[in-house]
């Protein structure tokens, strides 16, 4: 059977991995065994996916980046060039910690900036924005946006990628789609 999805002959795609139609994976990459990479992606130069990640559909993979084993990532999720996972808070080349992966779960339409380092064992809410350069030390809730060394939040962000300004009564509107959001007890929420 004819693979759905394009990859260039310098791509390097192990046994048992499932990957979506009209995927393309680029130059360089290697997709390790067991990944599950969703419909609709696009895997940049250099990446290299690490054993059992799962990507969901239409996740844009810039070039040069590393995503390894304990990764999980929604549908919809931007990784900027040169951005990295983590999955071990203690390494030590002299010990193997393989089996000790700490978890890592990106929600659906989160960006991650160019360099960003994401610590192992922290989740990215939901449409939250990481902005380049930033090391994520902690937890991101949905919508938020986070810069830094290590992170901090400085605001909030649409689900086009526009920074939201709350009136009075804690009511934002997206200069683009215009669609409004709702700031409750330091959470946001779309509303209808």
């Amino acid at each position: 059977m004819k693979n759905k999805y394009f990859a260039h002959e310098t791509a390097v795609i192990d046994e048992g991995c499932q990957i979506g139609s009209e995927t393309k994976i680029w130059h360089f990459s290697h997709i390790m065994s067991n990944c599950i990479i969703g419909n609709a992606c696009n895997i940049g130069q250099n990446v290299v996916v690490s054993p059992e990640v799962r990507l969901g559909n239409k996740v844009k993979v810039q070039n040069n980046v590393s995503i390894y084993t304990g990764v999980t990532c929604d549908d919809d999720v931007f990784l900027g060039p040169s951005m990295v996972f983590t999955n071990v808070t203690n390494p030590r080349s002299a010990i193997n910690r393989r089996g000790q992966y700490a978890r890592t779960h990106v929600g659906k339409g989160a960006s991650i900036g160019a360099n960003a380092t994401i610590v192992c064992g922290h989740d990215i809410g939901e449409y939250a924005f990481i902005g380049a350069g930033a090391v994520v030390t902690k937890n991101v809730p949905p919508y938020a946006l986070v810069v830094g060394n290590p992170s901090k939040q400085i605001g909030w962000m649409s689900e086009y990628g526009h920074r939201l300004k709350f009136d009075d009564d804690n009511i934002a509107s997206c200069p683009e789609s215009k669609e409004r959001y709702q700031l409750i007890n330091n959470s946001v929420r779309k509303t209808i």
